[in-house]
C-alpha cells in the first residue's frame, strides 16, 4: 500500500507486529571515603565505595542491586535517572552521566529489558541525605589483570565477592567484554555493570577533571593522591602525581590542622562550577 503522507501512515501503522520490550535504568554511585585510624599522625585510609540496595521481592529476592527502575513511557532517560536517584537513594544534585547500554538477553528472567546504566559520583564524607534502610555502602577491594576482575564487597556486616572474566575485545579502543565467573550476591547483570564502571572511571581518570566531583571543596595534595590511588589500585610516584595534577589545582590561604600532623596547604578545583549535574 502507497500512502501520501506520513500522517497517513501512521493512521494504519500496526506497531501489534513487533515485539515488546521494557527499558530500565540503573545508577552506580561510587565515592571515596575516609576510615578510621588509631594512628593520629597518619593520614586516614581511603576507602572507594559503591552504593548497594537489597531487593525485598522476586526475582533475585533478599539480593544486592544497583539502584533502578523502569523508565516511563513519557520520560526521557535522563529524567528516569534523576527520578530514580532521588526515589531509591535520596541523593540530589550530584555528579552522573550515561555509562553503556546492557542489553543481554537474559539479563532479566521476567522478560526482555535493555537497562542504560549510569554512573554517579559523590563525596561521602559531605553527604547530608539519609539513604534507605535497604540500601548500604559497600566498601570495594578490587584485584584486577589481564584476564579477570575479582572485586570484594564489605559493608561491616556482610562480606562477598565477584570474580569476571575479561576479554579484549578491540585492540584500538582496549575494550573488554565480561563473563561473570563467580556471583552469589548480586541481582541480575550488576556485577558486569560495575566492573564496566571501575573501567570507565579508570580511564578518565587519565584524562579528565572527574575525581574532583568525589572531593570536598578544599583538600590536601596527599588526600588528591590517595583518591587517586585507591581507584587505580596503584601507588604514584610523588613528583608524578604532582605534574599530573599542576594545572588542575590552586593553592589556597587556607591551612589544614590537628590530628598530630604539621600544618598542610589546602587546595580547590581550579575551575568554577565544577559539577555537571541533574537539579
Amino acid at each position: 500500500m502507497q500512502y501520501k503522507s506520513e500522517e497517513e501512515f501512521l493512521r494504519h501503522y500496526d506497531s501489534s507486529k513487533f515485539e515488546k520490550l521494557s527499558m530500565t535504568t540503573d545508577i552506580i554511585i561510587f565515592s571515596v571515603s575516609d576510615s578510621l585510624t588509631d594512628n593520629y599522625r597518619k593520614l586516614s585510609e581511603k576507602h572507594f565505595s559503591v552504593l548497594l540496595v537489597k531487593r525485598n521481592d522476586y526475582p533475585f529476592k533478599d539480593k544486592w542491586c544497583l539502584p533502578g527502575g523502569f523508565v516511563g513511557i513519557q520520560e526521557t532517560l535522563d529524567d528516569a535517572a534523576k527520578r530514580i536517584l532521588a526515589s531509591e537513594t535520596n541523593l540530589h544534585n550530584i555528579y552522573i552521566e550515561q555509562l553503556y547500554t546492557f542489553g543481554n538477553v537474559n539479563r532479566d528472567p521476567r522478560m526482555r529489558i535493555v537497562s542504560t546504566a549510569y554512573m554517579a559520583l559523590i563525596d561521602k564524607n559531605m553527604l547530608n541525605e539519609k539513604i534507605p534502610k535497604n540500601a548500604s555502602w559497600f566498601n570495594m577491594k578490587i584485584l584486577e589483570d589481564e584476564k579477570s576482575i575479582h572485586i570484594t564487597f564489605d559493608n561491616e556486616l556482610e562480606e562477598f565477592s565477584v570474580v569476571i572474566k575479561k576479554t579484549l575485545r578491540d585492540l584500538t579502543t582496549d575494550r573488554y567484554s565480561y563473563e561473570v565467573l563467580k556471583n552469589d550476591h548480586l541481582a541480575f547483570d550488576h556485577a558486569i555493570v560495575i566492573a564496566s564502571g571501575i573501567s570507565r572511571l579508570k580511564n578518565k581518570l587519565e584524562y579528565t577533571d572527574i575525581v574532583f566531583n568525589m572531593m570536598p571543596e578544599y583538600f590536601t595534595l596527599g588526600e588528591l593522591q590517595q583518591v587517586y590511588e585507591v581507584i587505580l589500585d596503584k601507588k604514584l610516584l610523588d613528583p608524578a602525581f604532582r605534574r599530573i595534577i599542576a594545572d588542575k589545582v590552586e593553592k589556597t590561604d587556607k591551612v589544614k590542622t590537628g590530628g598530630g600532623h604539621r600544618p598542610s596547604a589546602l587546595f580547590h578545583y581550579k575551575i568554577k562550577n565544577k559539577k555537571e549535574n541533574f537539579k
